[in-house]
């Protein structure tokens, strides 16, 4: 039998289970990869809000994502919430030499609003973007990252464009908090190289942890050797179908629906 991708998930917990590490887990496993995980903070968080953050020492953070590098090894990493800009400098020390994948969603605000990132942290990005074979912005988060406007399409490209020629890394501008019936996410390559993929929009208030699930779904696909047009295309299948099957759980922003979704990308790695 051949062994699953190894995953690390470095990444904030979320008490709820719907976004973070959890969300993060329960994805690899369902794609068909042995996830570990090193936590940047611990929040106390449901389906309306952020009630309390404490972030985690660096050296602790580094440690655990040490104890699994050294040991077990890793096909690819996701990186979610870091919570300082001292963590992102020392995640971007423990990624030096590692020749596997890295995705990085520069979380910056919550689902329900809470802001996950100051001013610091987010320039401590930079860094982690370099190393990254790819990060997953939204569109807000793209704004922030570049200083432009992300509102019409061309706006939007030229931002990513312009974030994956800064940091040598492929861009996925997430469409999803744009307007209008159809979410289209736009995939470019530092050659200036691009795809999109366009999909309805579903109308659902459970959509809590919809951007770490797609970025740790993109992260096992990867690890399974999916180039990473066709990883982007599948992950974003794994949750489209995660949204359609959301439990319903909570008064707010409700987690998806990832034990009702299995994907094999051992063959066209379609979610079922």
């Amino acid at each position: 039998m051949k062994a699953p991708p190894r995953i690390l998930t470095i990444a904030g917990s979320d008490s709820s289970g719907g976004a973070g590490i959890q969300a993060d887990i329960k994805t690899a496993t369902m794609l068909g990869g042995y996830a570990m995980s090193a936590i940047t903070a611990i929040t106390a968080q449901n389906t309306t809000g952020v009630q309390a953050v404490e972030t985690l020492s660096p050296e602790l953070v580094v440690a655990q994502a040490k104890a699994c590098l050294d040991d077990i090894g890793a096909d690819a990493i996701k990186i979610g919430m870091l919570g300082s800009p001292e963590t992102a400098n020392a995640i971007a020390e423990v990624l030096t030499g590692f020749e596997g994948h890295v995705v990085f969603d520069p979380v910056m605000v919550a689902t329900s609003g809470a802001v996950l990132a100051d001013a610091a942290t987010i320039e401590a990005f930079a860094a982690l973007m370099r190393r990254a074979t790819l990060a997953t912005p939204n569109l807000p988060e793209l704004a922030a990252l570049t200083g432009m406007a992300c509102t019409t399409p061309d706006e939007i490209a030229a931002a990513a464009h312009r974030l994956a020629q800064d940091h040598s890394c492929a861009v996925l501008a997430k469409g999803g908090h744009d307007t209008g019936d159809r979410v289209i996410d736009r995939l470019i390559y530092t050659s200036g190289d691009f795809a999109s993929f366009e999909d309805a929009r579903i109308n659902t208030r459970h959509t809590h942890g919809t951007g770490c699930t797609l970025s740790s779904a993109i992260a096992t696909l990867l690890g399974h050797g999916q180039p990473l047009d066709h990883a982007v295309r599948l992950g974003r299948r794994f949750v489209i179908e995660a949204l359609r099957k959301a439990p319903g759980f909570g008064a707010g922003h409700g987690p998806l629906g990832h034990q009702a979704v299995r994907g094999d990308p051992s063959s066209d790695g379609s979610a079922s």
